[in-house]
């Protein structure tokens, strides 16, 4: 199965180290570059990509801005991972919540990103514990303590505890191990609780379960 990337970035040079990258993989097609958000977001509707590579910083509609546009209305199927120069930066926070799969710094070695790119592309998210941590402290500065949706009356005292520990960055396999469970049925159990609050993947259960306050002690 043949991956269609859109990478959009102010930076020729930055583009074209891409390019060159993932067209020495099997399996990428580049349909696409983009210099700024309203670019990209053209480019989208037009070529359907799997997965976009959205900088943060571009002009006249930045990252963010662009990521909002094709994920509130679910404009494209595409999943979106942010680049950004610094692992802190502001504009992460705020393109998780949005809706975009991960992100990754632009200094990511060729084989980081290679593997980055299949596993969004496959459904997964993109956020290491290391991030999720500070993603994390970060939504519990900002809660506003907002009433939660009724989709989680639908969650079970199990299922609740499932997604805290998601949230807290745990793995699949890791969640597998800690519950002496068959991974595949922890992939089951993950996906039914993500369908059952309608959540895209798991940074979006992250920021859920941190807005909503789901996520309690250690």
């Amino acid at each position: 199965m043949t991956t269609r990337v859109l990478i959009a970035d102010d930076q020729a040079l930055v583009r074209d180290g891409f390019r060159m990258i993932l067209e020495a993989e099997d399996g990428f097609e580049i349909v696409g570059e983009a210099a700024d958000g309203l670019e990209a977001v053209l480019a989208a509707r037009e070529t359907s990509p799997d997965v976009i590579l959205m900088d943060v910083r571009m002009p006249k509609v930045d990252g963010l801005q662009a990521t909002r546009k094709l994920l509130e209305r679910n404009e494209s199927g595409a999943r979106i991972v942010i680049l950004t120069t610094f692992d802190l930066d502001e504009y992460v926070y705020e393109a998780l919540r949005a809706g975009a799969s991960g992100f990754l710094l632009k200094d990511t070695p060729p084989e980081e990103l290679v593997e980055a790119i299949r596993t969004v592309a496959a459904g997964d998210a993109l956020l290491s514990p290391e991030v999720t941590c500070r993603v994390v402290a970060e939504f519990a500065r900002r809660a506003d303590g907002s009433e939660r949706p009724p989709e989680v009356d639908e969650l079970t005292p199990g299922d609740l505890s499932l997604l805290a520990r998601v949230a807290r960055g745990r793995s699949n396999a890791e969640l597998a191990e800690e519950d002496e469970m068959d991974v595949e049925l922890v992939d089951q159990d993950v996906g039914r609780i993500l369908a059952t609050l309608r959540l895209r993947d798991r940074v979006h259960a992250v920021v859920f379960a941190h807005e909503h306050g789901l996520v309690g002690p250690r």
